[in-house]
């Protein structure tokens, strides 16, 4: 069985009705394919030519899309001997379970770094007001921080806290603890969370603040967490690199309907041997 170095990739078309320019799409998928390891750690490009032929487009296109993917360092060019991948170490992705969600992303928060790039009191958009239950004229407490891990950042978050709750703790507070734990010290008592998934890319502003090139897809995720009392005490959109960040969930077959089904499964601690015996 071949290994990821020797599967194929599959054939990506450029979608040429996109705003982003085509050579700059190419240049996406191929760093993608590097990324995966499809060519090899120190292994060849396809030729121009090939890869012209695989994504329609000029060899004009494909070769400005290469010197993107050679500026950034990921391959170097020789004439008349191809273009080879720059072997590089990729950081380790950060993991966070969905079980467990706020136990995940106290502990990430634990084990990363933070940089506040704003921080305020602003009146709120009306996603916000909807998910923090606010008024329009009731100031709420905005952040926007930057998550690294080993230093090399791969989040970037918008956060919103009810006004109340917001000015009991300051920006150097944001910059050395996470939101949950900063909640839970002013007497919140965090119960539940629910979220959504999506996909963006990166605009101009973000691509430079998580070092990645403008419109490389981002894993989007909006989050509002409620106390136990189920009022919302945060709303959070984050952008993550998915280079650098994974998202795991534990599923099992739930057999009990007519057609079985996948579900998240709740994840418990194991009961002990000795008491599994004794039970």
């Amino acid at each position: 069985m071949n290994d990821a170095s020797q599967a194929e990739p599959k054939t990506m078309r450029s979608m040429p009705d996109l705003p982003t320019p085509l050579y700059h799409q190419i240049q996406l998928v191929i760093r993608e394919r590097i990324d995966q390891g499809y060519y090899g750690r120190e292994g060849m490009l396809p030729s121009e030519m090939d890869l012209s032929r695989e994504f329609k487009v000029s060899r004009i296109t494909v070769a400005r899309a290469i010197n993107e993917l050679a500026a950034l360092g990921l391959v170097e060019r020789k004439r008349g001997a191809g273009t080879r991948i720059v072997p590089r170490e990729i950081p380790p992705a950060v993991p966070a379970n969905i079980d467990g969600l706020l136990e995940s992303l106290t502990s990430m928060g634990n084990s990363t770094q933070v940089t506040v790039l704003e921080f305020g009191f602003v009146l709120p958009a009306y996603d916000v007001q909807t998910e923090l239950e606010v008024g329009a004229n009731e100031l709420v407490q905005r952040a926007v921080r930057v998550r690294s891990y080993n230093g090399a950042p791969f989040s970037y978050l918008t956060s919103f806290v009810p006004g109340h709750i917001g000015h009991n703790f300051d920006e150097s507070d944001m910059a050395v603890n996470s939101l949950l734990s900063l909640l839970e010290k002013n007497g919140v008592k965090v119960g539940s969370a629910r979220q959504a998934f999506s996909a963006v890319l990166a605009d101009p502003k973000i691509a430079q603040a998580l070092d990645v090139p403008v419109g490389t897809p981002l894993l989007a995720i909006s989050r509002t967490v409620c106390d136990r009392e189920e009022r919302p005490v945060e709303y959070i959109r984050i952008l993550y690199r998915t280079d650098r960040y994974q998202y795991r969930m534990t599923m099992e077959r739930d057999k009990g309907g007519a057609d079985p089904i996948w579900s998240t499964k709740d994840r418990k601690p194991p009961t002990p041997r000795r008491a599994r015996k004794q039970a």
